[in-house]
């Protein structure tokens, strides 16, 4: 058992757990284009990591989105769930993290913008079910990323305070509601984001991916 200061973890899930960015993205996309709203692949997946209520308006005006949220949102869904869900892996060493995280003593929490049945199938893939003392979906937050609401209810839920715990996400949007709800953040590369997005965002330290902070988990900001 390694020393550590820290009581727990709050893993984002989209692109930090599961290598499911470019799915979303794609699905976004086909999405606004079904509602007249022609954006490109790298736009949409640039905006990756916030839920829809953030990432909408974006790319369609306010006054459209205050009639078709609702329709433009099941759209995206049940197209997600259609056609891309199935194609989700888990990004390797996730379990294997999240054993060594609470043989030290640490608590484990995801906050995820995804829907709730999208997060049971990841937790599902990860093969961390077992593994979590809390989880958060879109469900409990009113605003999703970069808002901190997700990791404040995720806090709330593991009984964990901003200075106990630690963040680890994929995107610059994780850093920047982990920042606001007064905790740091690690970040990994696996969800595509350019490293020095992370690094501006107030990521304190940057990895490939779970495997990665795994193998070097002993230098890591997890038991510092």
């Amino acid at each position: 058992m390694t020393k550590t200061t820290r009581k727990g973890v709050i893993f984002d899930v989209d692109g930090t757990l599961i290598d499911s960015v470019d799915c979303h993205a794609e699905a976004w996309q086909r999405a606004l284009a079904e509602f007249g709203f022609v954006c490109s692949f790298q736009e949409i997946r640039n905006q990756i990591g916030k839920g829809g209520d953030q990432l909408l308006p974006v790319f369609v005006p306010r006054d459209f989105l205050n009639e078709h949220e609702e329709e433009i949102e099941q759209f995206r869904s049940d197209l997600f769930k259609g056609k891309y869900l199935n194609r989700i892996k888990a990004f390797p060493g996730v379990r294997p993290l999240f054993e060594r995280i609470l043989a030290d003593g640490l608590k484990i929490a995801l906050a995820s913008s995804a829907k709730g049945d999208e997060l049971e199938k990841y937790k599902k893939l990860a093969g961390i079910s077992d593994l979590l003392d809390a989880e958060t979906s879109s469900d409990d937050a009113e605003k999703s990323k970069p808002h901190p609401d997700i990791f404040l209810a995720a806090m709330d839920k593991a009984g964990l305070q901003a200075a106990d715990c630690l963040v680890v996400g994929d995107s610059p949007y994780d850093a920047e509601a982990a920042g606001k709800a007064g905790t740091q953040t690690v970040g990994f590369l696996s969800g595509g984001f350019p490293e020095d997005w992370l690094r501006d965002a107030g990521c304190i330290a940057i990895y490939m991916d779970p495997e990665d902070l795994l193998a070097r988990y002993d230098d890591s900001p997890l038991i510092s």
